[in-house]
C-alpha cells in the first residue's frame, strides 16, 4: 500500500494542475446576450458575488491575488490601482476595440501582454457608420417623424434630402474600421481621404497629417479612431467650422473625440450642417439640444450590438486566453506602434 504514495508532495502532474484563475471585472454580458457560457479549464473570479467592494476583494482575496488574467468585459476600469492589486497578472483580455479603459503604460511597464476585441467588431460597425450617414442626409428618422406626426397631410411636402454619391469623406482613423467604413463608401461613389497618426502604405487614399485641413476638403468627417490624451477634442471648433455649414459629422469612435459643447453649438447656430453620433462625451446624458435637432440623428451606443458580432467575439476571448495559457501566440495582441 505503501507504493502509492511515493509521490506525496511532488508537483500534480501535468494534467491536474489548477486552472488558470482569470478576473473577470463585470458580468460578460457579450456572452450571456448569445447565450454563450464562459469556457471550461479555467477558474473565473467574481467580485460581484462577494460583499466586499472590489478593492477590498482584490486586497484580501488570496484568488485575486494569484490571479494570472483579467477578462474586462465592456470597459470596465483597468487602472494602475487595479494592476497593483494583482501581483501575478500577466495578461488582460477585453472585448473593446478601444483601449481608453485600460492603463497600457503600467501594463507595458510590468510586461502584461494585452488583447483586444481585433476586427471582431469591424464590419457591423462600418454598417451602422454608412447607415447614420445615410440617416442624416436623406433625412430618415426626421422623415419618419413628421409622418408619425401627422405633420405630411397638414403641412405638405418634406424637406429634400442630400445624395451620398459623390461626397467628400475624410476618415479620421483608417484602422480596421475605418477601411471598412472606407470600402463601403467608396461603393457608393464617394471620394475617400484620410487622417491617422501616419500614412498607410497599403491605400491611395489622399493622406492629411492635419485633421482641420482634412475637414476643409471634405463634406463628410467620419470618426472611427480610439480615444487618448492626443486625440481627445481633437475635433474641435475650427475643425468643425472648417467643415463648414453643409458638412456632416459621424462618430462611431468615442464621444470625448468631439469637444460635444462646440458641436452643439454650431449645430443651433447653422455653422454645421448635421451629426450622426453612437457615441456621447457623458453617456448616457445625451444634451437637450441635440434630441431638439431634425439634422442631427442619435443612436445609443450600440454600434457593436449584433448577434453576428457577439458570437464572433466570444470565439475570439475564448481563442486568446486558450492560446496564452498554452504558449502560443495571442489572436488579437495589442502592439506597440
Amino acid at each position: 500500500m505503501a507504493s502509492r504514495h511515493h509521490n506525496d508532495g511532488a508537483p500534480p502532474p501535468p494534467d491536474r494542475r489548477p486552472p488558470p484563475r482569470v478576473l473577470l471585472l463585470r458580468q460578460p454580458l457579450e456572452f450571456s446576450l448569445v447565450d454563450r457560457p464562459l469556457p471550461d479549464g479555467f477558474r473565473f473570479l467574481k467580485p460581484w458575488e462577494s460583499p466586499l467592494p472590489l478593492d477590498d476583494f482584490l486586497s484580501s482575496s488570496a484568488d485575486a491575488r494569484s490571479a494570472e488574467a483579467i477578462l474586462s468585459c465592456g470597459v470596465a476600469p483597468v487602472t494602475a490601482d487595479v494592476l497593483r492589486r494583482l501581483p501575478s497578472l500577466r495578461l488582460v483580455v477585453t472585448t473593446s476595440a478601444g483601449l481608453n479603459h485600460i492603463d497600457v503604460a503600467e501594463c507595458r511597464r510590468r510586461g502584461i501582454a494585452i488583447a483586444n476585441a481585433g476586427g471582431a467588431y469591424s464590419e457591423v460597425v462600418a454598417d451602422l457608420a454608412v447607415g447614420l450617414l445615410i440617416d442624416v442626409l436623406r433625412k430618415v428618422s426626421a422623415g419618419d417623424r413628421y409622418v408619425r406626426r401627422g405633420l405630411w397631410s397638414s403641412e405638405g411636402e418634406f424637406a429634400l434630402g442630400s445624395k451620398l454619391g459623390g461626397k467628400r469623406v475624410g476618415i479620421v482613423g483608417l484602422g480596421k474600421i475605418g477601411l471598412e467604413v472606407a470600402k463601403r463608401l467608396e461603393a457608393f461613389g464617394c471620394a475617400i481621404s484620410y487622417n491617422s497618426r501616419k500614412k498607410k502604405p497599403y491605400v491611395s487614399y489622399p493622406f492629411y497629417s492635419d485633421v482641420r485641413e482634412l475637414a476643409t476638403n471634405c463634406d463628410i468627417l467620419v470618426i472611427c479612431c480610439g480615444l487618448n490624451e492626443q486625440t481627445r477634442h481633437m475635433i474641435n471648433r475650427e475643425v468643425l467650422l472648417a467643415l463648414g455649414k453643409e458638412g456632416v459629422v459621424v462618430n462611431i469612435g468615442r464621444g470625448s473625440i468631439i469637444d460635444e459643447q462646440e458641436m452643439v453649438r454650431l449645430l443651433v447656430q447653422g455653422e454645421l450642417g448635421g451629426a450622426a453620433l453612437d457615441v456621447f462625451e457623458n453617456e448616457p446624458n445625451v444634451p437637450e439640444e441635440l434630441r431638439a435637432l431634425d439634422n442631427v440623428v442619435l443612436s445609443p451606443h450600440r454600434a457593436v450590438f449584433t448577434p453576428e458580432s457577439f458570437s464572433k467575439l466570444c470565439d475570439l476571448v475564448i481563442g486568446n486566453l486558450e492560446a496564452f495559457f498554452s504558449d502560443k501566440p495571442l489572436l488579437s495582441p495589442v502592439l506597440d506602434e
